[in-house]
Parts: C-alpha cells; sequence; structure tokens
C-alpha cells in the first residue's frame, strides 16, 4: 500500500486536551544503585477540529515527562474523518499484536470503549462509536492499532478521487 503523505497540523491554534494514559516507573540499574525515571503515554486532541496524537516521554519527575509527552503529541497531530456523529464503516486497526475494531453506532451511544481507546475516541470527537479491544493490552499497541483504524476512514471526496467516479454517485 503506497504510504500516504501527511499534512501536518499546526497545534497553536487548536484547543487542545489532554489525556494521560499511562505513567511508569523505570529504574536503571548502575554501579552506584539504582537510577529511576518516570516514561508517561499522552493523547492529546481537540474533539472540535476532529484532530488527535499521541506521544511518549521520559525524564526524572513525572510532570517533566508528560510535558515531554505532550510535546511530542503535539508533533503527531492527525485528522480524523467523522460522519455526524459516528464513523462511516466498521475499520480494523493493527499494530504488533494488538488489534482495535471500530463499529459505527446511533445517536445517543456514547463512546464504549475502554482505557487506551476510550482516551483516543473522546480526544478525536467521536460521540458515538463501538470499540473491541483485541489480542495486546500494551497500551502503546492499543493506541497506535486505535489511531491505525481512525486512518482507514476516507471521506467521501477522497473515495471519489481515488477511484475516479463522482461523488453523487457513490453509494
Amino acid at each position: 500500500m503506497p504510504t500516504k503523505l501527511v499534512k501536518r497540523i499546526d497545534a497553536g491554534s487548536l484547543n487542545l486536551k489532554e489525556h494521560v494514559i499511562s505513567i511508569n516507573r523505570v529504574t536503571k540499574v548502575v554501579k552506584g544503585g539504582k537510577n529511576m525515571s518516570f516514561a508517561a503515554l499522552v493523547v492529546i486532541g481537540d474533539p472540535q477540529s476532529k484532530v488527535v496524537g499521541f506521544g511518549t516521554g521520559k525524564a526524572r519527575e513525572v510532570p517533566s515527562a508528560i510535558k515531554k509527552g505532550m510535546e511530542a503529541a503535539k508533533r503527531n497531530l492527525r485528522r480524523v474523518n467523522v460522519f455526524e456523529h459516528t464513523i462511516r464503516h466498521a475499520v480494523l486497526g493493527r499494530f504488533g499484536s494488538g488489534q482495535v475494531l471500530l463499529k459505527p453506532a446511533a445517536p445517543g451511544t456514547g463512546v464504549i470503549a475502554g482505557g487506551p481507546v476510550r482516551a483516543v475516541m473522546q480526544a478525536a470527537g467521536v460521540p458515538n462509536v463501538l470499540t473491541k479491544s483485541i489480542g495486546s493490552h500494551n497500551p502503546h499497541n492499543v493506541i497506535r492499532a486505535t489511531l491505525d483504524a481512525l486512518d482507514q476512514l476516507r471521506d467521501k471526496n477522497e473515495v471519489s478521487e481515488m477511484r475516479g467516479i463522482a461523488v453523487d454517485k457513490l453509494g
């Protein structure tokens, strides 16, 4: 599958909200003892603009790790194609041994998801969606699989251009 050219999204003009997914205490054993640091996994997004991104940061203190994760997430923003109140069709995102199934839902259903998938869906501004996390429960893999699934969603104009068919001819 050809790689898609992604346009960089300016984080300054967005109203980004952060969700800290996990904080992991990491210890490195050295000759003088143990060096402790923290790794943070952060998801940020603007629900109104349908933009979401994730990042990781490592530092000696938790707030510094979260700040670094947010900066990494701002460099990793992507736009999500959402149809009115849900997604257009069911998709299966994969990363490593983690898989995430996203299915459209009726208005009023809400976000039926757990942990990392819920954070990504709320940050992306998808109000109604059904999800199922399959395989790995590692938060890093689950987030990347969710973003892979969201990247598979296409806009009607994009599909019509890809197929060479007029937009009104699409089903």
